[in-house]
């Protein structure tokens, strides 16, 4: 008996627990606030951590690149999906803001390179906004966005630290405030890396438009309002189309929002665009993807 105790002893195995690091902002002071839709509230937002007051409409942009310019890198297109630009935030009269703190400036290459007034943006030369994502353990999220979130001409970290640095830094439940007390370097960064991808989830695009016989082809073009009338009949809403070429050939789609709460956590409410399209009645093109340029990718 005590020797079949001893075998039992000996193949027992002790799991460890490994817990990631917390990205969430700190809520408990929005309980018991009054519950409105940004740029719609009746009453002065006094918490800017609890609600959009920065930024309050939100566009959720994606891009249907054809190529990246770096396959030969392994950097490819999501087969079956338009791809990510970002999660931009408009004020309520739909103009903007870019880069709103420049102690976090992350992105390489800004664009504008100056500031209304005069303001230089310094190009960033630290460690890559990769590193923030593998230190909180987000290899998830990192993955996803390496299938989603491409760039063209470039890596694709640098595309990433472009929009968090010029669009990010101007959302207010994204001001490092709204993680104390025990906020974490750069854990604004990877939430809103995460919050992006939630939000791009709730709009796909490519799926939207081929379950209505409207796909990428080099032989067949299309009316705008063909395409609109699919992505309204699905989203509740006309998002806001680009089209390149002299308004033919269809890169664009936002998706506007008012954001009842955190745009972490708050439910978006899709509105028709303020921007109007920049592309033609007639004869628009949406082409398919260079052979090469495109891998196959999980949902």
């Amino acid at each position: 008996m005590l020797a079949a105790v001893g075998v039992l002893l000996a193949v027992t195995v002790v799991h460890a627990t490994f817990t990631l690091p917390p990205l969430y902002p700190k809520i408990e002071a929005c309980l018991g606030l009054p519950v409105q839709y940004s740029c719609e509230n009746t009453t002065v937002l006094t918490n800017s951590c609890c609600n959009v007051v920065k930024g309050g409409l939100v566009l959720q942009a994606q891009f249907w690149d054809t190529y990246t310019g770096l396959e030969r890198h392994g950097q490819l297109l999501p087969m079956g999906s338009w791809g990510i630009h970002g999660l931009w935030p408009d004020n309520c009269d739909a103009s903007y803001d870019q880069y709103c703190d420049l102690t976090r400036q992350y992105d390489p290459n800004p664009s504008p390179a100056t500031l209304p007034g005069g303001i230089v943006i310094p190009p960033y030369k630290g460690p890559s906004v990769r590193t923030f994502i593998e230190k909180f353990g987000r290899f998830d999220l990192l993955k996803y966005m390496d299938t989603f979130w491409v760039n063209q001409g470039a890596p694709n970290d640098e595309f990433w630290a472009h929009e968090f640095s010029k669009h990010a830094t101007c959302t207010s439940t994204f001001d490092v405030a709204c993680y104390e007390p025990g906020y974490e370097e750069h854990q604004e960064v990877v939430n809103f890396y995460e919050t992006v991808t939630k939000v791009f989830q709730m709009y796909p695009t490519y799926n939207m438009l081929a379950a209505a016989g409207i796909l990428p082809s080099n032989k067949t073009t299309y009316t705008l309002a063909q395409i609109t009338s699919v992505l309204y009949s699905q989203a509740g809403a006309i998002p806001y189309f680009g089209c390149s070429n002299n308004g033919t050939v269809l890169d664009e789609v936002w998706y506007f929002h008012h954001v009842l709460g955190t745009e972490q956590y708050g439910h978006f409410k899709t509105l028709n665009s303020t921007t109007p399209s920049s592309c033609k009645a007639t004869g628009i093109w949406y082409y398919e993807r260079t052979p090469g340029s495109e891998r196959l990718v999980s949902y």
